[in-house]
């Protein structure tokens, strides 16, 4: 392991120098940034750590139920799940819990803004980072104007129904420019935009607000419908066809489709810098989001699927239609109450996260350096939020995006993908070397001459070490070495040598690198190849023999190679770690990318045109001003010495 080695590949030896300075070296998509400590300290004022478990909750759960689940009970149970619609909400909620669990981890060890961005950046690199960054800045701002352009027809429902709107606020058709034109939709981004600009824990409070307002109109769907299910004898359970018309598969499928009612909880981990006690909180607020989510999405199918058969389902108002056949007709303005509050929230769940990944981008230099401000009055990203706030007013003002909605599906697809690989490099290959800005470049070279001086003293003294000393003779080690134990047999009063053969700790590591990348590659092939019917045969099933063996090869190394010891200080420590790796990360990485496949070929092309976007402003930008380009990466045992030589 070298000492140190700088982005342009200056200085340093040994590991470093032949691998172009580790993970920062001479490539600048693979340079990695340091996880925010005690020495790293961001320009300007600090975010205001105001948020506790109840405001995360508030976050999450706001952020999470859409009134889409108004909608998406009928659907589903009518075309894949029938009775079985509860079954495949508690599959979805435990596939989303994956990657819950994985957030959970990295956002106590890793509580800075950014979310997936700021993992990603910390464990696999600058490249991958700027990607995923500028996929979930396309899903928030998607999402939120989606959201807010379907306000403004439910809210009509409670004036009477469409057209009932005021003028002033009512879409409006320009055919000149063949635009169907949404006031209401761009006021209401501007009043959330303004309420953010006012301060996280208002802001939030205000959500929580709505959010319980939400929550109360889906209990009053669950008491009311149960009443009414025991007067009625639960007439939907009562068919001949049996709990699972379509059979396990249709239900499987159903829960595919629900999957994206838990989109939202990852809204959590980017406020994780303004959490008071982010090691505790984080985890608590993810795990009971996701858990409120998943017992009210259960109860609600429940009730309604045992209200009216699910062939008999309207698939557009499926709870007020199963009250109205029941004479509750009024029961519908409850539930029109419900989804407008649920689009409210989830609005400023959409806009709450994305000034901070613009915010976490600035900082680290790809982006404009203002997106990084925050006002000294109300510790929030003001310019980024407004920046946020204009762009999504605007696009609900004048485009109708439900048929872009499934480019916020990638996003999410793909930070939560990136977030269990980024469990694995923690547990595994954690990085042994951090940036240091080049000032201290004086500091640097002094701990690099005092433990270079140290290490010649060693090998003149010991010639046992002497083999470590050359590069080219640490290559030529064996992968497996070969150590003596001797081993007592009480029974015969003797002791017998027994050859052992381990790992070292370099071995192990490169090891586990190559087999965290073969197993995503197994994914890869194994889900494409599951999921593409237009192969031929031999093909098909040849890429999906291969990708499995590599899956469960990759999975039997990680099971029987053992954990970096270094995962145990890395970032904070102190917070929730996630279970059962490396089954959990791996199975997330599996559930995800199958569901990236199989989405439709024309998300792929627009999110595709979108990404090349973010390609060109990386390469004639972000590259040339990330903060990481005249960085000095030195050994992690190094730092603290360095930055006591530095005065600092």
């Amino acid at each position: 392991m070298g000492l140190l080695v700088d982005s342009n590949g200056e200085g340093g030896g040994g590991e470093c120098g032949r691998n172009g300075g580790s993970w920062g070296g001479r490539n600048s998509l693979i340079r990695r940034k340091q996880v925010d400590s005690v020495h790293v300290k961001s320009g300007g004022h600090q975010l205001a750590k105001e948020l506790t478990v109840p405001h995360l909750v508030a976050v999450g759960v706001g952020s999470t139920i859409g009134a889409g689940v108004y909608i998406l009970v009928g659907t589903v149970a009518r075309e894949h799940s029938g009775p079985a619609l509860a079954i495949s909400f508690l599959i979805a909620g435990i596939a989303a819990a994956l990657s819950a669990f994985c957030y959970a981890e990295l956002a106590s060890r890793c509580p800075s803004a950014g979310s997936a961005y700021h993992y990603t950046y910390i464990c696999i690199g600058e490249g991958v980072a700027w990607l995923v960054g500028w996929a979930l800045i396309l899903e928030y701002t998607i999402g939120g104007s989606a959201v807010a352009r379907g306000i403004s027809p439910n809210l009509a429902l409670l004036f009477g129904g469409e057209g009932s709107l005021p003028a002033f606020i009512a879409r409006q058709h320009i055919p000149a420019l063949g635009l169907v034109v949404d006031p209401c939709a761009a006021i209401l981004v501007v009043i959330v935009t303004g309420l953010l600009c006012v301060g996280i824990k208002e802001s939030t409070v205000a959500q929580g607000i709505v959010t319980i307002a939400n929550a109360c109109a889906m209990i009053f769907v669950v008491v009311a419908g149960t009443y009414l299910g025991f007067k009625s004898g639960w007439t939907g359970y009562e068919l001949p066809t049996g709990y699972f018309p379509f059979g396990v598969n249709g239900m499987l499928a159903g829960s595919a489709t629900v999957f994206f009612a838990y989109i939202g909880f990852d809204s959590v981990a980017s406020t994780a810098e303004e959490v008071k006690n982010p090691q505790r909180d984080l985890p608590l607020g993810i795990g009971a989001s996701l858990s409120i989510c998943c017992a009210l999405y259960m109860l609600v199918s429940m009730v309604i699927v045992g209200l009216v058969p699910y062939y008999a389902m309207d698939p557009d108002t499926p709870i007020s239609s199963a009250f109205a056949s029941h004479g509750m007709q009024w029961a519908a303005y409850v539930i029109t109450v419900g989804a407008v509050t649920a689009l409210c929230s989830t609005l400023m769940g959409s806009i709450l996260p994305q000034p901070r990944i613009l915010m976490a981008m600035s900082r680290d230099g790809l982006l404009p350096p203002f997106l990084a401000d925050i006002n000294k009055k109300t510790q929030a990203p003001v310019k980024s939020t407004l920046a946020t706030g204009i762009c999504s007013a605007v696009l609900a003002f004048f485009m109708d995006v439900s048929e872009l909605a499934g480019m916020v599906s990638v996003g999410t697809l793909v930070a939560f993908t990136m977030v269990a690989i980024s469990v694995l490099i923690i547990r595994y290959v954690p990085p042994d070397e951090v940036p240091l800005p080049s000032s201290l470049r004086k500091s640097i070279d002094s701990v690099r001459l005092r433990h270079g001086r140290n290490s010649q003293e060693v090998k003149e003294d010991d010639p046992k070490t002497k083999i470590n000393v050359s590069s080219s003779e640490e290559s030529t080690k064996p992968l497996l070495e070969k150590v003596d134990i001797m081993v007592e047999l009480p029974l015969i009063g003797k002791q017998l040598p027994l050859i052992n053969y381990t790992l070292s700790e370099d071995n192990r590591r490169k090891v586990a690198a190559w087999t965290i990348m073969f197993t995503c590659v197994g994914v890869l092939l194994l889900t494409y190849s599951a999921s593409d019917l237009a192969l031929p045969s031999f093909l098909r099933y040849t890429l999906c023999g291969g990708g499995g063996i590599l899956l469960l090869l990759g999975l039997i190394v990680l099971t029987c190679i053992d954990q970096d010891d270094a995962r145990h200080t890395f970032g904070h420590t102190g917070g929730f770690l996630c279970p059962f790796v490396p089954v959990l990360p791996i199975v997330c990485i599996l559930i995800n990318v199958y569901l990236l496949i199989n989405l439709e070929a024309d998300t792929w092309a627009r999110v595709a045109v979108w990404l090349l976007v973010g390609v060109v402003i990386y390469v004639f930008y972000g590259r040339s001003h990330s903060s990481l380009e005249d960085a000095v990466y030195v050994p992690v045992a190094h730092v603290d010495e360095i930055f006591r030589s530095s005065g600092n």
